[in-house]
């Protein structure tokens, strides 16, 4: 909880040569991390220190072991990821042979700058840690809203193109192109690159750039395993989803 120890990495703290205690493992929003030189530490991880009851207490010292200073918030770092990633999201990208440039957009934006401002934030210094408990209120208001625009927008229409122009048909092909790919993607990351569960569920979520679905993911453990897989892949999915439309119709046109 100490600010000087953010962004430092363990070999510079010296612990087990000051102190004769050591580090086995570094836990950061309910995901352990392998504790070692070259990791850096941040506001809000949990170090767990092997040593005599002496060593502990000076390791304590420099590393901070304040819970009360934890239930602040840091607003600053949400608000600039969001302002940052709202102006980057509006930047257009253009391609060779793509007549139209290309969006982030509101969503793509924000994540791409909070997953940077969380790697390379704790080097200048910058508190990114958040309490759990404003994490879930961020995340659930977020959610609420989007599914509130997605409702506004199309469910207007939705009974009359279902019951007279044969919507059922094209949710019938909807359903087929979202459920045959997801089986495939599980399949390969259960039994070809050994994920576990809730990793994989994450991945899934961030596959098919459904937040509904990372909600329900997130509700099943009380790690935040699926967030960061969902995270892991989300901007590129999201990129290509973009980039792969645009040029499917050049090529069909």
């Amino acid at each position: 909880t100490r600010s000087e120890v953010n962004g430092k990495m363990l070999s510079q703290l010296k612990i087990r040569n000051s102190f004769g205690a050591n580090v086995i493992r570094v836990n950061r929003s309910g995901v352990d991390l392998v504790a070692s030189p070259n990791l850096q530490l941040q506001i809000g991880d949990r170090v767990m220190i092997v040593g005599s009851e002496l060593a502990v207490g000076q390791a304590e010292k420099v590393l901070g072991n304040s819970l009360k200073q934890l239930n602040h918030p840091n607003l600053i770092p949400i608000f600039l990821g969001i302002a940052l990633g709202c102006i980057l999201g509006s930047i257009p990208f253009v391609f060779p042979g793509i007549p139209q440039p290309v969006k982030l957009g509101l969503a793509g934006g924000p994540l791409i700058v909070s997953i940077l401002i969380s790697r390379f934030g704790p080097q200048y210094k910058l508190i990114t840690y958040t309490t759990m408990s404003a994490n879930l209120m961020v995340r659930e208001i977020g959610l609420s809203l989007f599914l509130a625009c997605v409702g506004l927008g199309a469910g207007a229409g939705f009974v009359d193109t279902i019951v007279h122009h044969g919507g059922y048909v094209w949710i019938g092909y909807g359903v087929i192109i979202t459920v045959v790919p997801l089986i495939i993607a599980g399949l390969v990351g259960r039994y070809a690159f050994k994920l576990n569960y809730y990793t994989l569920i994450g991945v899934l979520s961030g596959a098919t750039t459904n937040p509904p679905a990372l909600a329900f993911s997130n509700d099943q453990t009380s790690c935040d395993a699926p967030a960061v897989g969902y995270a892991t892949v989300y901007p590129l999915t999201m990129f290509l989803r973009v980039l792969t439309a645009q040029l499917l119709i050049l090529s069909l046109a």
